[in-house]
């Protein structure tokens, strides 16, 4: 009990001091006794105010979960087919070369939705996994409007009854796990500084072509197949913290067609997200 007496007649003589001392410069002091800070601030006339709070660091989780993200993009392919192979195979019509089946950039757009993206604390919150689940949305734009497609067998071919297209898309969209490992650099920040890079798993649930022709009604034109694409889609993917603004990029492992076409399918844009 003496000991108690004691140290609370220390803090009151400190306390008296800082008023003083306060008094006279008429400035704000600060005490910090472990993770107690002590503020005395001048008051009116001979008055001082002082306030005691306890001030600790939040430790990070080593589980943190973000909910529903957005990345928009751009959608592309890279195109490494044998024209000649497939057009004596019958997936292509003859005449349907590269430039035919060109894409337009700016219009071809990637969306992901992802229901949650989750971070596992494995050195010092610097090195985390990354894993998560979601939809991957991507809309191929054909810049050669009258591109078709036949199902039962795939056969694509140019119809030159298709005049005044306002679009002409191919759509395919995947349920997606992404798996990274994750390096921040700015650990307890929501919006700090970092990368991430690993690979994602998709699977084709929706694929369908989409044609627009401009009319007094907008006559629209719509296939729902799986136009041989590959059921599975894996890719390398990347993410990259630039505080406020975060970006995404993905590559696609292997071929999107199961034969026929010989294309790889990137994405790349702005991902909104907490962290």
């Amino acid at each position: 009990m003496k000991k108690l007496l004691l140290a609370v007649f220390a803090l009151g003589a400190a306390l008296s001091v800082l008023a003083q001392d306060s008094t006279s410069t008429e400035k704000s002091d600060t005490i910090r006794v472990g993770g107690m800070v002590i503020i005395k601030k001048p008051g009116e006339g001979k008055h001082s105010e002082v306030t005691i709070s306890n001030h600790r660091h939040k430790k990070p989780s080593n589980i943190s979960t973000n909910w529903w993200i957005v990345d928009i993009g751009f959608a592309n392919v890279n195109d490494k087919t044998n024209y000649s192979n497939a057009i004596s195979s019958g997936f292509v019509a003859p005449g349907i070369g590269k430039d035919e089946l060109e894409l337009k950039t700016g219009k071809s757009v990637n969306v992901n939705l992802w229901f949650f993206l989750q971070r596992l604390n494995v050195i010092k919150h610097v090195v985390n996994l990354k894993y998560g689940l979601g939809l991957e949305l991507n809309n191929y734009h054909f810049d050669n409007e009258q591109v078709r497609f036949n199902e039962n067998p795939t056969h694509i071919f140019l119809d030159p009854t298709l005049v005044g297209v306002k679009k002409d898309k191919l759509a395919a969209d995947y349920v997606t796990i992404p798996f990274m490992i994750n390096f921040n650099f700015t650990p307890g920040r929501d919006k700090g500084f970092g990368l991430s890079a690993g690979v994602s798993a998709g699977y084709l649930y929706s694929a369908r072509q989409k044609i627009k022709v401009e009319s007094e009604d907008d006559k629209i034109m719509k296939l729902h197949d799986d136009f041989d694409l590959q059921p599975w889609k894996l890719s390398y993917i990347a993410e990259l913290n630039l505080g406020p603004v975060k970006l995404y990029g993905s590559y696609a492992i292997d071929n999107m067609w199961e034969k026929g076409l010989d294309q790889r399918p990137y994405n790349f844009g702005i991902r909104l997200s907490n962290w």
